[in-house]
């Protein structure tokens, strides 16, 4: 009976010599001990110590990256260098009136060698400063040169050297299904790469309420900071300009994110590039949305559609006949003009709201030529109307 204790003591102790000498967990809880033998031919390695020794197994050599990881990392080498991190900063006041220096952050992408880039309106937002930082850290001042808030797109200038432009895909043959890749700054962690695929093609209202036609909806994880960075299809080429996300109120990542599609952005470059600002397409009026109640209350021929209340003076309006009105009446306290054309349609589309127009004119240029649809009075008729350019309107809220 007295062996016992002595017999199992020694057990013990023949267990823990066994197990600091074979078992390859001896690292893990002595991580003192050194490598002090290498077989890499073989792929293993032995580790000594004061209190045993125990063989590693190692890889050969460094694994090779399959097909898709391969993909990954070339559109991430190749699209890195012309993503900017875009630095906003705008005043504000305190309670005591004294100035406040605010930041925001977003993304943006290089256009041309000599500095163009393309980022979201809404990143640059009223800012006194603007500043974009390249992928290699430099920052630079960044001059506004252009800003379009109906499609939520700025154009900006930077002085560097040596820039890397993106390439630029065609967003009209996009398939629900694709790979896509965002690229940009996210909580401002630069240089960010996430990926998913187009979920939907689908019309959206954007930051400012304005329609986005065929925006691309994307599960690729998008957050605050993304807005304005490139989506990107596995070739690396730019498909969209990542812009919002639907988060219900949470301001983080849903599964659910929205791209201007890029070619939205050419017709904005290209009026730049020969007129040296974006040129909006307009009627030159002043517009009353009309629902079914309204018209039955004034009289209307239709329960739906744009009624015009004024014509802006030698506009594309007046040019083309189109009248507003001429009898003042008040909404509540709000006095406007009764009379005047009522918009249904245009080119054959019903125009029921200020969207419905707003998306119908993000379809033409300035100096298109339309058919504007009207009732007047009873009467309903087809007009022909050569889109004025926003660029020359003064004053009042116009379509």
């Amino acid at each position: 009976m007295k062996l016992r204790p002595v017999l199992l003591v020694l057990l013990l102790l023949s267990g823990f010599y066994y197990v600091t000498t074979h078992s390859s967990s001896t690292g893990k809880l002595f991580p003192w001990l050194h490598s002090t033998e290498r077989a890499e031919a073989t792929g293993t390695s032995s580790i000594t110590g004061p209190l045993g020794s125990f063989q590693l197994t190692n890889a050969a050599a460094a694994p090779a990256f399959d097909t898709e990881e391969q993909q990954n990392i070339g559109v991430y080498k190749k699209a890195l260098p012309s993503v900017v991190n875009i630095t906003s900063t705008e005043v504000a006041f305190d309670f005591f009136y004294g100035p406040v220096p605010q930041q925001g952050q977003g993304s943006g992408f290089v256009l041309t060698k000599d500095g163009l880039i393309l980022t979201n309106n809404h990143v640059i937002g009223n800012a006194q400063r603007v500043e974009a930082a390249l992928a290699d850290k430099h920052k630079y001042k960044a001059k506004v040169l252009a800003r379009d808030p109906n499609h939520d797109l700025a154009l900006i200038k930077i002085d560097a050297p040596n820039l890397t432009p993106v390439t630029l895909s065609d967003s009209r043959s996009l398939m629900v299904g694709q790979r896509v890749y965002a690229i940009g700054n996210p909580f401002g962690l630069n240089g960010t790469m996430t990926r998913g695929i187009i979920s939907a093609i689908r019309s959206i209202r954007g930051p400012n309420g304005n329609p986005i036609e065929d925006a691309i909806q994307t599960d690729a994880a998008v957050n605050p900071g993304n807005s304005g960075g490139p989506l990107l299809n596995s070739r690396g080429e730019v498909i969209g300009i990542t812009t919002m996300i639907a988060s219900n109120g949470a301001d983080q990542s849903s599964g659910i994110g929205f791209a201007i599609p890029i070619n939205t952005a050419r017709a904005i470059l290209d009026d730049y590039a020969k007129y040296g600002y974006i040129r909006r397409p307009t009627l030159d009026i002043v517009t009353l949305p009309i629902g079914p109640d309204q018209a039955e209350q004034i009289g209307l021929a239709a329960d739906y559609g744009i009624l015009i209340e004024r014509v802006l003076p030698g506009g594309a309006a007046e040019k083309a006949g189109l009248r507003g009105g001429t009898q003042r009446y008040y909404q509540g306290n709000t006095p406007v003009m009764l009379g005047g054309d009522l918009i249904i349609a245009m080119d054959g589309d019903e125009i029921t709201s200020p969207q419905d127009l707003s998306a119908a004119m993000n379809s033409h240029r300035a100096g298109d030529v339309v058919t504007v649809t009207i009732f007047r009075g009873r009467r309903k008729m087809d007009i022909k109307v050569t889109l004025g350019d926003a660029k020359d309107q003064r004053g009042g809220q116009t379509t």
